[in-house]
């Protein structure tokens, strides 16, 4: 029997994974993340998780979203050419704000690069906050 082929990355090193609900599709498209971004995408999955237990998991438009119920979500993020983005989508009502503005006004954003740590303590509590506030339906 063949082995599935990989999945294609899309522009930016995105890896292109079929829409999907739960764990499963979630952490298909973590291992399909190339390089150091896929320590990231784990990195980001676990706290995720263990900040908001219960979390609904999805993948959509070949990008992880966390929320807490279904199609209606608080964070989402995406493999860019040279960091990960992670997009807290009512990010515009969380303290402090994370740092990458969009043009969305209720949209934050918060750019991992390699090498450079990101406040994980200030994450897990920018996703306890996002959890709490009304979803984004998609």
């Amino acid at each position: 029997m063949a082995k599935d082929p990989a999945p294609k990355l899309l522009s930016g090193g995105n890896p292109q994974i079929a829409k999907g609900y739960g764990d499963a599709v979630v952490q298909s498209y973590i291992d399909a993340m190339p390089g150091w971004k896929k320590d990231i995408g784990r990195r980001l999955d676990a706290l995720v998780t263990v900040a908001v237990p219960g979390v609904v998991k999805a993948v959509k438009w070949n990008s992880p979203f966390y929320g807490m119920e279904k199609d209606i979500w608080f964070l989402g993020f995406h493999c860019m050419t040279k960091y990960v983005k992670v997009a807290f989508f009512k990010g515009g009502h969380l303290s402090p704000l994370p740092p990458g503005t969009s043009k969305q006004a209720d949209v934050r954003y918060l750019d991992i690069y390699e090498g450079r740590p990101f406040d994980e303590a200030q994450f897990s509590d920018w996703v306890r906050q996002a959890s709490a506030l009304p979803g984004e339906k998609m």
